[in-house]
Protein backbone atom coordinates (compact mmCIF):
# COMPACT_ATOMS: atom_id res chain seq x y z
CA UNK A 1 0.00 0.00 0.00
CA UNK A 2 1.47 3.51 -1.12
CA UNK A 3 2.18 6.26 1.81
CA UNK A 4 -0.40 8.26 0.45
CA UNK A 5 -3.18 5.04 0.97
CA UNK A 6 -1.98 4.78 4.44
CA UNK A 7 -3.65 7.64 6.01
CA UNK A 8 -7.15 8.58 7.31
CA UNK A 9 -10.02 9.58 4.71
CA UNK A 10 -9.87 12.87 6.54
CA UNK A 11 -5.82 13.39 6.30
CA UNK A 12 -6.30 12.99 2.82
CA UNK A 13 -8.54 15.25 2.08
CA UNK A 14 -6.83 17.72 4.03
CA UNK A 15 -3.75 17.21 1.41
CA UNK A 16 -5.99 17.40 -1.23
CA UNK A 17 -7.20 20.75 -0.08
CA UNK A 18 -3.69 22.02 0.32
CA UNK A 19 -2.43 20.83 -2.85
CA UNK A 20 -5.83 22.75 -4.75
CA UNK A 21 -5.39 25.78 -2.51
CA UNK A 22 -2.11 26.68 -3.40
CA UNK A 23 -2.87 26.30 -6.92
CA UNK A 24 -5.55 28.24 -7.18
CA UNK A 25 -4.11 31.13 -4.83
CA UNK A 26 -0.55 30.79 -4.72
CA UNK A 27 0.17 30.30 -1.19
CA UNK A 28 -0.92 28.12 1.32
CA UNK A 29 -4.38 28.45 3.32
CA UNK A 30 -4.66 28.88 7.01
CA UNK A 31 -5.76 25.78 9.88
CA UNK A 32 -9.46 28.04 9.50
CA UNK A 33 -9.05 27.82 6.00
CA UNK A 34 -8.86 24.40 5.90
CA UNK A 35 -11.22 23.36 8.84
CA UNK A 36 -13.93 24.95 6.57
CA UNK A 37 -13.21 22.97 3.15
CA UNK A 38 -13.31 19.85 5.19
CA UNK A 39 -15.97 20.43 7.41
CA UNK A 40 -13.52 20.25 10.75
CA UNK A 41 -15.10 22.32 13.46
CA UNK A 42 -12.61 22.69 15.85
CA UNK A 43 -9.05 23.94 15.27
CA UNK A 44 -7.17 21.90 17.38
CA UNK A 45 -8.49 18.85 15.71
CA UNK A 46 -7.28 20.11 12.41
CA UNK A 47 -4.05 21.33 13.61
CA UNK A 48 -3.84 17.62 15.02
CA UNK A 49 -4.04 16.10 11.40
CA UNK A 50 -1.28 18.61 10.33
CA UNK A 51 1.25 16.96 12.70
CA UNK A 52 0.12 13.63 11.76
CA UNK A 53 1.00 14.32 8.01
CA UNK A 54 4.12 16.18 9.39
CA UNK A 55 5.08 12.87 11.15
CA UNK A 56 4.08 10.96 8.08
CA UNK A 57 6.70 13.03 5.95
CA UNK A 58 3.67 14.63 3.49
CA UNK A 59 4.10 18.17 5.11
CA UNK A 60 6.57 20.87 6.66
CA UNK A 61 5.42 23.36 9.40
CA UNK A 62 7.13 26.69 10.21
CA UNK A 63 5.87 28.39 13.11
CA UNK A 64 7.22 32.02 11.58
CA UNK A 65 3.56 32.42 9.59
CA UNK A 66 0.37 31.49 9.89
CA UNK A 67 0.13 29.88 6.38
CA UNK A 68 3.70 28.15 7.26
CA UNK A 69 3.09 24.54 5.10
CA UNK A 70 5.13 23.00 2.65
CA UNK A 71 4.05 19.81 0.79
CA UNK A 72 7.51 17.48 0.40
CA UNK A 73 5.44 14.06 -1.09
CA UNK A 74 3.43 14.44 -3.81
CA UNK A 75 0.12 13.17 -3.69
CA UNK A 76 -2.09 11.61 -6.18
CA UNK A 77 -3.75 13.89 -9.59
CA UNK A 78 -1.17 16.93 -8.31
CA UNK A 79 -1.71 19.44 -10.44
CA UNK A 80 1.29 21.45 -8.93
CA UNK A 81 4.91 20.69 -8.28
CA UNK A 82 6.50 20.73 -4.59
CA UNK A 83 7.44 23.83 -3.45
CA UNK A 84 8.98 25.34 -0.39
CA UNK A 85 7.09 27.83 2.26
CA UNK A 86 6.15 31.09 0.83
CA UNK A 87 6.92 33.98 3.17
CA UNK A 88 3.70 36.17 2.19
CA UNK A 89 4.68 40.20 2.66
CA UNK A 90 3.07 42.17 5.68
CA UNK A 91 2.42 45.43 5.82
CA UNK A 92 1.14 47.66 8.57
CA UNK A 93 -2.32 47.73 9.77
CA UNK A 94 -2.98 51.58 10.44
CA UNK A 95 -6.17 51.32 12.23
CA UNK A 96 -9.55 52.09 11.58
CA UNK A 97 -12.09 53.84 8.90
CA UNK A 98 -14.77 54.91 11.51
CA UNK A 99 -16.86 58.16 11.70
CA UNK A 100 -15.11 60.82 13.88
CA UNK A 101 -12.22 59.70 14.44
CA UNK A 102 -9.01 60.28 11.85
CA UNK A 103 -6.60 58.07 10.84
CA UNK A 104 -3.36 59.30 10.68
CA UNK A 105 -1.17 57.60 7.36
CA UNK A 106 2.46 57.98 7.49
CA UNK A 107 4.24 59.73 5.65
CA UNK A 108 6.69 57.01 5.25
CA UNK A 109 4.55 53.80 5.97
CA UNK A 110 7.39 51.07 4.60
CA UNK A 111 9.36 51.51 7.72
CA UNK A 112 7.47 49.96 10.77
CA UNK A 113 8.55 47.97 12.96
CA UNK A 114 6.16 47.27 15.75
CA UNK A 115 5.04 43.40 14.89
CA UNK A 116 2.08 43.41 16.75
CA UNK A 117 0.44 45.71 14.21
CA UNK A 118 1.88 43.92 11.01
CA UNK A 119 -0.75 41.88 8.85
CA UNK A 120 0.17 39.43 5.58
CA UNK A 121 -1.09 40.61 2.58
CA UNK A 122 -1.53 38.16 -0.46
CA UNK A 123 0.34 38.21 -3.41
CA UNK A 124 -2.63 38.19 -5.27
CA UNK A 125 -3.92 42.18 -3.62
CA UNK A 126 -0.25 43.33 -4.54
CA UNK A 127 0.57 42.25 -7.94
CA UNK A 128 3.45 44.22 -8.65
CA UNK A 129 2.79 46.89 -5.99
CA UNK A 130 5.88 46.98 -3.40
CA UNK A 131 4.50 46.36 -0.20
CA UNK A 132 6.19 49.10 1.14
CA UNK A 133 4.04 51.11 -0.10
CA UNK A 134 0.73 49.27 1.06
CA UNK A 135 -1.39 49.76 4.66
CA UNK A 136 -4.07 48.39 5.62
CA UNK A 137 -7.55 49.39 7.47
CA UNK A 138 -10.25 47.69 9.25
CA UNK A 139 -13.27 48.65 8.17
CA UNK A 140 -16.18 49.95 10.17
CA UNK A 141 -19.60 50.05 9.18
CA UNK A 142 -21.78 48.82 5.64
CA UNK A 143 -21.93 51.85 3.16
CA UNK A 144 -19.79 49.87 0.70
CA UNK A 145 -21.70 46.92 1.10
CA UNK A 146 -22.36 46.34 -2.46
CA UNK A 147 -18.93 46.23 -3.07
CA UNK A 148 -18.48 43.38 -1.34
CA UNK A 149 -16.75 45.16 1.87
CA UNK A 150 -18.45 44.74 4.99
CA UNK A 151 -18.12 45.77 8.59
CA UNK A 152 -14.73 44.39 9.95
CA UNK A 153 -13.23 43.70 7.11
CA UNK A 154 -9.51 44.44 6.44
CA UNK A 155 -8.61 46.41 3.08
CA UNK A 156 -5.42 47.03 1.56
CA UNK A 157 -4.24 50.77 0.14
CA UNK A 158 -1.62 52.01 -1.47
CA UNK A 159 -0.67 55.34 -0.69
CA UNK A 160 -0.51 57.77 -3.70
CA UNK A 161 -0.93 61.07 -4.62
CA UNK A 162 -3.65 60.92 -7.00
CA UNK A 163 -6.81 58.97 -8.03
CA UNK A 164 -8.99 58.44 -11.00
CA UNK A 165 -12.72 58.72 -10.90
CA UNK A 166 -14.11 55.59 -10.04
CA UNK A 167 -11.61 54.59 -7.68
CA UNK A 168 -12.58 53.45 -4.38
CA UNK A 169 -10.46 55.73 -1.90
CA UNK A 170 -10.10 56.05 1.86
CA UNK A 171 -10.50 59.88 2.61
CA UNK A 172 -10.12 62.20 5.57
CA UNK A 173 -12.71 65.31 5.51
CA UNK A 174 -11.28 67.58 7.95
CA UNK A 175 -14.56 69.83 8.05
CA UNK A 176 -16.83 66.39 9.03
CA UNK A 177 -14.24 65.09 11.03
CA UNK A 178 -15.04 61.56 9.52
CA UNK A 179 -12.64 59.13 7.78
CA UNK A 180 -14.40 57.17 4.68
CA UNK A 181 -14.16 54.76 2.25
CA UNK A 182 -16.13 55.48 -0.80
CA UNK A 183 -15.87 55.66 -4.83
CA UNK A 184 -14.18 59.04 -5.46
CA UNK A 185 -15.65 61.22 -8.38
CA UNK A 186 -14.02 64.70 -9.34
CA UNK A 187 -17.10 66.70 -10.41
CA UNK A 188 -15.14 70.13 -10.73
CA UNK A 189 -16.44 72.49 -8.54
CA UNK A 190 -16.90 69.64 -5.61
CA UNK A 191 -15.47 65.41 -5.24
CA UNK A 192 -18.69 63.37 -4.99
CA UNK A 193 -18.01 60.29 -2.58
CA UNK A 194 -20.30 57.36 -3.42
CA UNK A 195 -21.22 54.60 -1.35
CA UNK A 196 -22.16 51.53 -2.19
CA UNK A 197 -25.29 50.43 -0.42
CA UNK A 198 -28.60 50.87 -1.94
CA UNK A 199 -30.11 53.38 0.78
CA UNK A 200 -27.44 56.02 1.38
CA UNK A 201 -26.56 58.98 -0.83
CA UNK A 202 -23.15 60.37 -2.09
CA UNK A 203 -21.27 63.03 0.28
CA UNK A 204 -20.74 66.10 -1.79
CA UNK A 205 -16.93 68.34 -0.64
CA UNK A 206 -15.14 70.69 -2.05
CA UNK A 207 -11.58 69.55 -3.04
CA UNK A 208 -10.12 70.83 -0.32
CA UNK A 209 -12.05 69.47 2.48
CA UNK A 210 -10.66 65.95 0.65
CA UNK A 211 -7.59 64.48 1.58
CA UNK A 212 -7.45 61.22 0.18
CA UNK A 213 -4.67 58.27 2.08
CA UNK A 214 -5.19 55.49 -0.17
CA UNK A 215 -6.84 53.64 -3.19
CA UNK A 216 -7.60 49.83 -2.68
CA UNK A 217 -5.90 47.06 -3.74
CA UNK A 218 -8.30 44.31 -2.06
CA UNK A 219 -10.22 43.06 0.62
CA UNK A 220 -10.19 40.35 2.89
CA UNK A 221 -12.79 39.32 4.83
CA UNK A 222 -12.55 38.52 8.39
CA UNK A 223 -14.01 34.98 9.46
CA UNK A 224 -16.77 35.89 12.51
Amino acid sequence: MKPFDKLSERQRNILRFIDRYIVDNGFPPTIRDIGEATKIASTSVVNYNLNKLVQAGFLERSAATSRGLRLIKPIPNSRRKVKGIIEMPRVHLIGHIVASAPVSIPEDIGHYTDEENMIEVPSSILGAVDAAEVFALSVRGDSMIDAMIQDGDIVFLRKVDEVKNGDMVAVWLPERGETTLKYFFDEGAHVRLQPAHPTMDPIYVSAANCQVQGKVLGVVRQMR
